[in-house]
């Protein structure tokens, strides 16, 4: 019984986490929440199957039939909990194996999650084990409100408050690699009044933001720029893949700003460097752009890693950057073209050793890109001497 009541308390959790409340996110970062999210899912699931397989095996007669036609509806109601909720971990984990579109998925998960939540909800009330002594009934009823309580404002404040507060896309500019640059602009209101230069946010196009379409993206633009926002998106997929057939004048709706991978944090930096694969160079641009703002001096290195000279998305622009700043430029190509004399492969240990400054002490180093190349960067940072906590990751995909 106990292993049941953990595994339902920790599903009521998935939908704070889920929730996006910034006193919770802030200080880890939403991406560092969902992939707690995702971990706490699978140890749920496997609490509340070892609840079920305890009773079957050893306590058959409190189990009951397993014949839904026969079985008491609060037996029948845990089980399908059982079912539904481990259909939502097992879509969510395996969701592209089993090629499901992001939109799709978004559905099914919700559908999943909410409705085996209430059937277990049912399931724990129905039985009336530890439910119905004194005090604990007033605690459940506190619980079950603060759960509810969570759905309703992702599902229907946050997109409420979105709807209030739309913008226009002004500008869409195609970019090498794929890329294409969105610009945005409030309408009707001031728009976010700052964020720090780095974080994301979840974009809604062409949908309402009740109906679960938004997608989260890097904002490529610096707070300086505000109240326009620029955001840098691959085609990588059914959602981005269309992002250059949007027309100026379109609405969109945005909900952000979140992330912690931020020079911001860290302020009393010697110097930072930054290290892009592909389009998570996004982010780092943003840093980038207002550290040109600021005036910023430090010494600052990037180290970008794309497969060919013809996707390295932003190049002009890093050239640009690079005449306002000191900033150190290394590109690293998987498939370099003939007569390229600079970095070939990947972004390794004896390549980091080479461009690194000697000294390393106070260094904050930012990573961004797929999470191969940012765990072996990782891990051949620590070699170099930079410790763990210097070390920034952006969690490249999280949902």
């Amino acid at each position: 019984m106990g292993l049941g009541f953990a595994g339902l308390g920790l599903f009521g959790l998935q939908f704070v986490l889920t929730a996006r409340f910034r006193r919770l996110t802030s200080p880890f970062g939403i991406d560092v929440v969902y992939l707690l999210h995702r971990y706490l899912a699978w140890i749920a699931i496997g609490l509340v199957a070892t609840h079920f397989a305890i009773l079957w095996l050893f306590y058959e007669d409190a189990l009951g039939v397993l014949d839904p036609r026969e079985a008491r509806w609060e037996l029948t109601s845990g089980r399908a909990a059982l079912l539904l909720l481990g259909a939502a971990v097992v879509t969510s984990q395996w969701r592209k194996p089993l090629r499901l579109e992001y939109g799709a998925w978004r559905y099914l998960h919700a559908g999943l999650a909410t409705l085996g939540f209430a059937a277990a909800i049912a399931h724990v009330l129905g039985v009336g084990t530890y439910t119905t002594l004194s005090g604990t009934t007033a605690i459940w009823v506190a619980l079950t409100a603060s759960w509810l309580g969570a759905i309703l404002w992702v599902r229907l404040v946050k997109p409420w408050r979105q709807v209030g507060a739309p913008y226009r896309v002004m500008d869409v500019q195609a970019r090498p690699g794929d890329v294409a640059t969105l610009a945005l602009e409030p309408q009707g209101h001031p728009g976010l009044r700052r964020f720090a230069p780095g974080q994301f946010a979840w974009l809604t196009l062409r949908s309402s933001p009740f109906l679960l379409r938004e997608h989260p993206f890097s904002i490529e633009s610096p707070p300086e720029e505000l109240p326009r926002l620029r955001f840098g998106i691959k085609a990588l997929g059914d959602f981005s893949g269309t992002i250059r057939d949007v027309a100026p004048g379109e609405i969109a709706y945005l909900d952000g700003p979140y992330g912690v991978f931020s020079v911001d944090a860290h302020p009393d930096a010697s110097g930072y460097v930054f290290i892009a694969g592909g389009i998570g160079v996004t982010p780092i641009l943003s840093v980038l752009r207002s550290l040109a703002e600021r005036g910023e001096t430090r010494p600052l290195r990037l180290l970008y890693g794309n497969p060919t000279a013809s996707e390295i998305t932003y190049r002009e622009e890093i050239d640009a950057l690079a005449t306002r700043l000191d900033l150190t430029v290394v590109h690293v190509l998987a498939d370099p073209p003939d007569g390229w004399d600079g970095e070939r492969g990947y972004v390794t240990r004896e390549i980091l050793e080479r461009h690194l400054p000697a000294s390393r002490e106070g260094l904050v180093c930012f990573l961004c890109g797929p999470t191969p190349m940012t765990e072996a960067a990782r891990a051949a940072l620590q070699t170099l001497g930079v410790p763990a906590s210097h070390i920034r990751t952006e969690v490249f995909e999280f949902v």
